[in-house]
């Protein structure tokens, strides 16, 4: 057997043991077969890696699952223009963080601000921050791109949530520096190709703690600090690295976590491109409602379904059609009209959107 990387995981690949998360709960068991929903899930608990056994060799069949849609996005002029000034913005956002935490260099956030909302706007106006999100993924999530990724998807968030201008701004820079700790914790630990030991697993949790040290001393708001520490929290209490429950944890960190699982789930992988949103959604639902504050999750749960609203899409069964109602009850499984029928998600669980094309 060996240890896996959940980035690198396929499906096909067998598990050699038990997976827990963090509080001892069983999510996979020893034996199971991986598929892109299991991955899904190990991503959703925030599983660094996994043992599957040695003679597993899965066919990688790469998945355009979004390509008509991936297609469109990529040709427009807001897409090309967008992914040349992200690049840009991800390489000064390193080189930045890494003189804060390296050199000591005092943090600066109105400049982080100011680089990090300048990616919200383009000479061809405002910008569809997730539909240019789910055409930009690497197959290796860099923590700098995935926390600018974050930080955006917290701008947009706390609109939805009817936040002040302000409040806007703070969610932001809550997202893009809340894994600033992860810098601090070694590269031998997190890629260790053997298996981790309880140890080495309590240290790369640790990036929370680290995150809030490195920020604590900052003339910065304290719901900056928090989010950096409590992201990870769960409103069940079932997170880290407090074992924090409901109104305990900031409500920035909340937001954050929303944001930074999303993300993380909807990161392309070496099998696929970017995971259906609304698969991402589904598993939110079926695995998390009672982890996150309700409002937040099902704002956002909401919101990006809305988004959807009027989009072609494939079902599971192989059906396309268009998505016409959104089920208020099961807000991740929609209504959709396939020709002179109609499929409701919400009573038929066996069907799932795969993609939106």
């Amino acid at each position: 057997m060996k240890r896996i990387s959940t980035n690198d995981l396929v499906p096909g690949m067998i598990t050699a043991e038990d997976v827990y998360t963090y509080s001892n709960q069983l999510i996979l068991p020893k034996g199971l077969v991986l598929t892109d929903k299991s991955i899904t899930k190990l991503e959703f608990y925030s599983i660094l890696s996994i043992r599957v056994e040695d003679e597993t060799s899965p066919t990688v069949t790469p998945v355009s699952d979004t390509m008509s849609y991936a297609e469109r996005i990529q040709a427009s002029p807001e897409f090309k223009e967008y992914k040349q000034r992200f690049e840009k913005n991800v390489s000064n956002f390193k080189n930045s963080i890494q003189s804060i935490v390296e050199k000591n260099v005092p943090l600066d956030i109105d400049i982080l601000l100011s680089d990090t909302l300048e990616l919200l706007d383009s000479k061809h106006g405002k910008v569809d921050v997730f539909s240019m999100l789910h055409n930009m993924r690497m197959y290796d999530d860099h923590t700098f791109t995935h926390s600018i990724n974050v930080a955006l998807i917290c701008n947009v968030f706390a609109g939805w949530l009817h936040l002040s201008e302000e409040e806007v701004h703070l969610a932001t820079l809550c997202g893009l520096l809340h894994d600033i700790g992860k810098l601090m914790i070694p590269e031998s630990i997190i890629k260790k190709p053997n298996k981790l030991t309880a140890n080495e697993y309590n240290i790369v949790k640790t990036h929370t703690i680290e995150g809030y040290n490195i920020l604590n001393d900052a003339p910065i708001n304290d719901h900056i600090k928090n989010a950096a520490l409590m992201h990870h929290e769960r409103f069940d209490g079932t997170g880290y690295p407090l074992g924090l429950a409901g109104e305990k944890i900031d409500p920035y960190a909340s937001i954050v976590s929303i944001a930074d699982v999303y993300d993380a789930m909807t990161s392309a992988r070496v099998y696929r491109g970017p995971l259906c949103p609304f698969k991402a959604l589904d598993m939110f639902v079926s695995e998390g409602l009672q982890k996150y504050e309700t409002n937040a999750i099902l704002t956002f749960i909401r919101n990006i379904v809305t988004t959807y609203l009027g989009n072609r899409v494939r079902l599971s069964n192989g059906m396309e059609g268009e998505i016409i109602y959104i089920n208020q009850h099961n807000l991740a499984r929609p209504t959709i009209k396939c020709g002179n029928c109609y499929v409701d998600l919400a009573q038929d669980m066996s069907i799932s959107i795969e993609a939106i094309i």
